[in-house]
């Protein structure tokens, strides 16, 4: 029962580590596909 509030305060800091990695990366890999649809217009 104490593992608890251990396993929610470890998955927050997860879900903030995938935002602060997943963010970026999504928003680089939307400027590849921008730049690539314009190239092969």
């Amino acid at each position: 029962m104490s593992d608890a509030p251990q396993d929610t305060g470890t998955g927050a800091r997860l879900v903030a580590y995938w935002l602060l990695v997943g963010i970026p990366l999504l928003w680089g890999v939307a400027q590849t596909i921008a730049n690539a649809t314009k190239m092969f217009r």
